[in-house]
């Protein structure tokens, strides 16, 4: 099997030559992959799903931050991070559109 020919490193200014893409030197680190949290399936719940995002919906129909346009997504304005009580709280929620 043929190797593949010897190429200048694809980093700015590197002249090390190499048959991949990058040298050792400047080969891009692969970041680990985030999993989900755990909390993230609250969103499928019904106290979500048919209460507090529809409630808050109603309750403030247009965006918050551009006034101009309907209001299609629920917004928590302090992370919640699996804090419960800060996840249900309509005092933490803004209507925002997708924009």
């Amino acid at each position: 099997m043929a190797l593949k020919p010897l190429r200048p490193c694809r980093h700015p200014g590197c002249a090390a030559l190499t048959r991949e893409g990058y040298c050792p030197k400047h080969k891009p680190v692969k970041a680990p992959r985030r999993t989900s949290a755990e909390y993230h399936g609250w969103y499928n719940l019904r106290v979500w799903t048919d209460d507090l995002r529809p409630a808050q919906l109603l309750r403030e129909p247009w965006c918050r931050e551009c006034a101009r346009t309907r209001a299609t997504v629920v917004d928590h304005i302090t992370p919640h991070r699996g804090d419960w009580q800060l996840f249900i709280d309509p005092a933490n929620h803004q209507s925002l559109c997708k924009h």
